[in-house]
Formats: C-alpha cells, sequence, structure tokens
C-alpha cells in the first residue's frame, strides 16, 4: 500500500489510555483499510510473525521501535502498552516464559487462543467513542470494573469463545471499522450487549480492599512502592494458598466459615490463580482479601485454628516483605497456640 514505506504511516493513531498494544495495533491496521494480518506482512515481512505468542507482554524491541518510528510516538509511550509495564508494579521480575504473577495467560496455540485471558467490561465499551481493550483487563485479580462496578467478563456471552481481537476481519472480512474489537470473533455478537452483571460482595472492607487495588491500575504511569509491590506480593500468595493441597492445612473452608460463604466448584488438578475463570477468580481473590485486610489478626485466627501451618505460610514465597515476616515468624513455635 502507497504511503506505508515512509517513516510515518498515511494513519498513525497513537494509544489511547491504558490501551494494549494488540488492541493499537489491530487498529492501526484497519484505520489503513487492511486486514491484520495482511498489514503485519507489509510493514514487518512475513519471517517476522508477532501474532502467534502473546504480544502484549513478549512484544520484541523492533516492534517498540518500530512503532514509535512509524506512528510518531514516543518510545515509552509505546513501550508503555504492553505488560512489561507493570514490572515492578505487580510483579518484581519479568520473565519471557512460564507464568507470570497476576497476568493472565492466553494459551496461545498457533494464532488461536484457547485460555480466557483477555477480559472486557461491556459498559466501558459501549461508553467508548472508539471501543479498545485495556491494559488493565489482563490482570487477574481486575474482576469488577474500576468504573461501573460491574463484573468483568472473560469470554463471548453468545458462544463462550475466549476473544482474540485480531481474528475478526477473518471471520468478517469486511469488519474494517475501528469498532471491529467490540465484536467476538467466532459468532460475531457485539459484546457491548453483553449483560452487566453485579458482582457478589462476601465482605464489605474485602470488596472495597479490591476496589482500591483495582483503580491503583487506572493509569499508563503506575507507581510503585516496595510497600505496593509487597503487598500485592501477600495478595497473590495468600490467593495461592487457597487452592493449594497440602495435608492439615484448610485455610479456604476456614475463611469460608469466617464469612459464612459457600463453597464453588473449581476446576480440579493444578491450576494457576492467573488460568482460572472470572468466576472462579473473583471467588478466591474475596477469601484472600478477607485475610488481608487485617493480616495480623487474621491468619492468627487461622494459625490457632490449625487452618494454615508456619512453613506453608512461607513455602515458595521468596520475595515476601518484611512485614509480612513479622507477622508469620510469630507462628514458628505451634506450643505458643
Amino acid at each position: 500500500m502507497k504511503g506505508l514505506t515512509g517513516s510515518l504511516w498515511p494513519i498513525h493513531y497513537k494509544p489511547l489510555p491504558d490501551e494494549l498494544l494488540s488492541c493499537w495495533l489491530v487498529r492501526l491496521a484497519h484505520g489503513h483499510g487492511l486486514k491484520v494480518q495482511t498489514f503485519c506482512n507489509l510493514i514487518f515481512g512475513n519471517q517476522r510473525q508477532i501474532w502467534n505468542r502473546d504480544m502484549d507482554r513478549l512484544a520484541p524491541d523492533w516492534l517498540i521501535d518500530e512503532l514509535s518510528l512509524r506512528t510518531g510516538t514516543p518510545r515509552d509511550v509505546v513501550w508503555n502498552t504492553t505488560l512489561r509495564a507493570y514490572e515492578g508494579v505487580l510483579y518484581s521480575k519479568f520473565r519471557l516464559s512460564g507464568m507470570l504473577q497476576w497476568i493472565l495467560g492466553l494459551k496461545m496455540y498457533h494464532r488461536k487462543r484457547e485460555g480466557h485471558g483477555l477480559q472486557y467490561c461491556p459498559g466501558c465499551l459501549a461508553d467508548d467513542k472508539i471501543p479498545y481493550f485495556r491494559k488493565r483487563w489482563r490482570i487477574a485479580f481486575y474482576t469488577v470494573c474500576a468504573v461501573h462496578k460491574t463484573m468483568m467478563l472473560d469470554r463471548c456471552p453468545k458462544c463462550g469463545s475466549a476473544l482474540a481481537i485480531h481474528r475478526m476481519d477473518i471471520v468478517n472480512s469486511d469488519a474494517l471499522d475501528e469498532s471491529t474489537v467490540a465484536y467476538c470473533h467466532e459468532c460475531g455478537t457485539d459484546l457491548r450487549t453483553a449483560p452487566m452483571i453485579e458482582p457478589l460482595v462476601y465482605d464489605q472492607e474485602a470488596g472495597l480492599l479490591l476496589m482500591t487495588a483495582s483503580q491503583g491500575l487506572n493509569h499508563n504511569d503506575c507507581e510503585s512502592t516496595e510497600w505496593e509491590l509487597g503487598k500485592y506480593a501477600v495478595m497473590h500468595h495468600l490467593t495461592t494458598l487457597m487452592t493449594a493441597r497440602y495435608k492439615h492445612q484448610h485455610l479456604r473452608e476456614f475463611v469460608l466459615a469466617q464469612l459464612g460463604v459457600d463453597d464453588i466448584a473449581l476446576t480440579q488438578g493444578y491450576l494457576s490463580f492467573e488460568m482460572r475463570s472470572i468466576e472462579e477468580r473473583h471467588h478466591l481473590i474475596q477469601l484472600a482479601l478477607w485475610l488481608l485486610v487485617d493480616c495480623d489478626q487474621r491468619l492468627t485466627l487461622a494459625w490457632r485454628d490449625g487452618a494454615i501451618r508456619y512453613s506453608i505460610l512461607l513455602k515458595g514465597f521468596y520475595d515476601r516483605p518484611n512485614w509480612y515476616s513479622k507477622i508469620v515468624v510469630k507462628y514458628a513455635n505451634w506450643r505458643n497456640r
């Protein structure tokens, strides 16, 4: 296409607030009247395939540089559309492979996605002049929209498919306008019409803590302190313990009893928090946050009840903050119960 060989593309949209890299690239392709794959092949060549990976997590440097050059966007702004922007905020160190703390998994198979790792809020998509997907929608504990206070959704409400916004123009070759990302690529359902579901709240204080944690992700310029990173780490560890299968450990049952809440059926087998459905994650994060509201007192209650052991509270938790270690060290001698 004429004009794509110059330094600045004819269409050089800038990223919208908190927009995901993948969504931005889809909008750029469709803005030029091209399918996503055609656009990428023209610009980057057939040898540089980017849609067979989690681009938002694993965007190569050459892609960041190219988008910066061709759209006239500062490199740090482009880089901030990726999930690496959460390094030092939600996780301490970025990893190329394996699960990344708090980042939802897509379960990639070639260019298809078998994991429901891209969430959305139908209210936000409906309110947008130009519908787009936010970076914070890839965060596992972000189960309630901080704007509309309704449940996030992680699949098409009609066919149940995981979302793959870059595949919409494969199914519908005419779908090249900017609202394309608001539709399911499998059945064409308008995601903006999906039901807005009121979240089930087990405990008001825990619910407020969840909203506080979520609202901190609303801005591109996420700033964090060591304490905040440590708090996210403790929250993740407690969430992991909710499904851990250790002998003589029944922390989840203890918290459920304290809240007077029934358990839900969880997917069997070892499954990380980041690979669970929205329903399971919303259930488990509330149990962990109930403990985190008053970590010292409530963990002590659980320990005295025999619901959790000292060794398990530390097991595999290598980047724990000092304040958490000071709480748990009091449980070293079981005779003190």
